[in-house]
């Protein structure tokens, strides 16, 4: 028996339809779903920064394999307007956006991350070759400190590339899941409960 599991946290904190376990968002207008600045028809707007957070956090609560539905709820005299019915396409395009900025910026660190392996390679050669060039017979403190200077130099060199393919990448392609889990997510507008 697991006494934190995180599934019997979801079941208490978030209802469930059939399947689908559901990401509610309740607003007293369809327009504050979305960002009041940006002058674009609502069905490609970007989403307020509140909602976007509050879904994207959401979402985030559930492991990626669990089926979710989003569920705008309004009130009834807002369910039948434009803006409502431009939700569901509104949401998908926002996070189809989300999805490729995110593939892009994933796609720069991997290239960043390609170009600062070779010149990080090559500066550790160059270190190490000049370390080769100060060893004499003749050991002395002088010749000892600028070679373990020139190898600690070369590795240190070789920080960035190494912290980009084995820690920075993570957080930027769960991001880009988390993105693609939304815009493939069902969303339905209903009538906010009496």
């Amino acid at each position: 028996m697991h006494l934190f599991s995180p599934l019997r946290r979801i079941t208490a904190h978030y209802g469930r339809e059939g399947e689908d376990y559901l990401v509610e968002l309740h607003l007293s207008e369809a327009r504050r779903l979305f960002n009041s600045l940006d002058p674009a028809p609502f069905i490609e707007k970007d989403l307020d920064a509140d909602a976007e957070s509050y879904i994207v956090d959401t979402v985030q609560d559930f492991p990626l394999a669990l089926p979710l539905k989003l569920v705008v709820y309004l009130p009834a005299s807002e369910c039948d307007s434009e803006q409502a019915r431009s939700i569901p396409i509104a949401v998908c395009n926002y996070f189809d956006y989300c999805a490729h900025h995110a593939d892009m910026n994933l796609r720069f660190m991997l290239l960043q991350g390609r170009a600062s392996l070779i010149i990080g390679l090559l500066f550790l050669f160059a270190c190490l070759a000049g370390r080769e060039m100060l060893s004499t017979p003749h050991p002395g403190l002088v010749r000892d400190m600028f070679g373990e200077g020139l190898l600690i130099c070369g590795w240190v060199a070789m920080w960035r590339p190494i912290q980009i393919y084995l820690y920075d990448w993570w957080p930027i392609r769960r991001m880009r899941r988390i993105y693609e889990k939304i815009r493939a997510m069902p969303v339905e507008v209903r009538e906010l409960p009496g």
